[in-house]
């Protein structure tokens, strides 16, 4: 089993910033690709960013491109994700996850507990 455990969200304006963490324990390993995904209110889940351990080659969602950044510290077993310019439409819960593999597209098998990340007009 893999723990995740996402912290960092709250209330910023629009325009403002944040940053998430999420810690892996367990059987995880530094190979291991992680990513987030987020759900707004009303809607499904959606993919944010991900990022394979190896090589740390990225990944983001069309919406949130040039704004958000994901990156590692593979020593604390830890992914980021550094929010910028927010919007209004980026309020929703944010989940961390990982899997033995990805690919786009695909979902992952272990899931945070989600944090929540509300933009403000």
């Amino acid at each position: 089993q893999v723990q995740l455990v996402e912290s960092g969200g709250g209330l910023v304006q629009a325009g403002g910033s944040l940053r998430l963490s999420c810690a892996a324990s367990g059987r995880t390993s530094s190979n291991y690709p992680m990513g987030w995904y987020r759900q707004a209110p009303g809607k499904e889940r959606e993919f944010v960013a991900s990022i394979r351990w190896c090589g740390g080659t990225s990944y983001y969602a069309n919406s949130v491109k040039g704004r958000f950044t994901i990156s590692r510290d593979n020593a604390k077993n830890t992914v980021y994700l550094q929010m910028n310019s927010l919007k209004v439409e980026d309020t929703g819960v944010y989940y961390c996850a990982t899997d033995r593999a990805w690919t786009p597209g695909a979902t992952m098998t272990w899931w945070g507990q989600g944090t929540q990340v509300t933009v403000s007009s």
